[in-house]
């Protein structure tokens, strides 16, 4: 069952991706790849080394908020592994498991580490779902007379809101009704929230490095679309990438492929720029980022030949994983995040 769940994923983006090619052909996929050029490439590694520092800045505090030391340099290196992973392997959230795994291992403490992870990256998507709120509301929709938002802003508002209340009555029914461990993780993730992203001291720059990381993805979004050949204003631009953006935090993708193109072709072609336009930017977008991602290929066979030869390729990574009793590890953080 567990390995039927995996296979679905991937198999759910390469039907995304499928469908749309049928839909919306690939004469015009193929002239917006002739567009990449050197300067396209170079702006794509450009604001990736930005979203990549930001991104690690953002681990960083998340993990010391919830008590595991992390640097920053090695938190870089391994944000470059992870994200060569996740444009190249299916599902997309490969490579931020394994640099939870190896920071975990390297601080003792496995649990920990993986829900460092967890809560950055839950961090960063949850300042990208206001932001694209905010844009559906504050922006203008001037594509075309009479064109009209694909989603209007009083339906996301009413979307979050409702999302809001769904999380806040399901976590008031665990901790009403939910016993044993149930109990103790649901203690366990409020304990996190509070002294790993909420804290003063660290939801400041949480906030911060998370719009620093969406407005890298955005300006790489519209590298992309002038590359395809878009024409249209960068503001009007902007509501569209933000929209996109959210449609790749889908777990049905193969390596970031299906729903960022299905909803490119949607949302163009909504906004009346064409549904060509915005597949061909989604798929300039995944060759940016895949082109921009390979520091992080190099990274790993660095890694992999310092390993091979009985070395630690940075601090944080340890020579052998620790023996984890999971149920051990909630009871003492909670504990330890209350005394906190």
């Amino acid at each position: 069952m567990q390995t039927s769940r995996h296979l679905l994923r991937p198999l759910g983006g390469v039907v995304f991706l499928a469908v749309a090619f049928w839909r919306f052909g690939s004469g015009a996929v193929v002239d917006a790849l002739r567009g990449i050029d050197g300067s396209a490439l170079a702006l794509a590694a450009a604001f990736a080394a930005l979203t990549t520092v930001c991104g690690a800045w953002r681990w960083v505090l998340v993990a010391r908020g919830l008590g595991a030391d992390l640097s920053l340099r090695s938190a870089v290196a391994e944000s470059y592994r992870s994200q060569f992973l996740n444009v190249t392997l299916p599902g997309g959230v490969v490579g931020d498991v394994r640099r939870g795994v190896r920071h975990g291992r390297a601080a003792g403490d496995l649990g920990r580490g993986l829900r460092a992870v967890v809560w950055e990256r839950a961090a960063g998507q949850a300042v990208l779902a206001v932001l694209a709120v905010g844009a559906l509301v504050l922006v203008p929709w001037v594509f075309r007379p009479g064109a009209r938002a694909p989603v209007s802003a009083g339906t996301s508002a009413v979307a979050v809101v409702a999302a809001v209340a769904v999380v806040g009555a399901v976590t008031a029914l665990l901790l009403s009704r939910g016993r044993g461990r149930a109990r103790r993780l649901v203690r366990l993730v409020a304990a996190d929230l509070r002294v790993g992203v909420l804290s003063r001291r660290t939801w400041p720059g949480v906030v911060a490095a998370s719009v620093l990381v969406v407005a890298g993805h955005v300006a790489t979004f519209v590298v992309a679309a002038r590359t395809a050949g878009v024409t249209a204003p960068s503001p009007s631009l902007l509501p569209l990438a933000l929209l996109v953006l959210v449609a790749m935090g889908l777990p049905l993708n193969v390596a970031g492929w299906g729903p960022r193109e299905g909803a490119a072709a949607w949302l163009f072609g909504a906004a009346g720029l064409g549904t060509t336009a915005g597949m061909g930017t989604a798929v300039v977008y995944g060759v940016l980022v895949l082109v921009a991602s390979l520091p992080g290929a190099a990274l790993l066979f660095v890694s992999h030949r310092t390993t091979r030869r009985g070395g630690s390729p940075d601090r944080c990574v340890a020579p052998a994983e620790p023996v984890v009793d999971l149920e051990a590890d909630v009871e003492a953080d909670v504990e330890g995040a209350a005394r906190g």
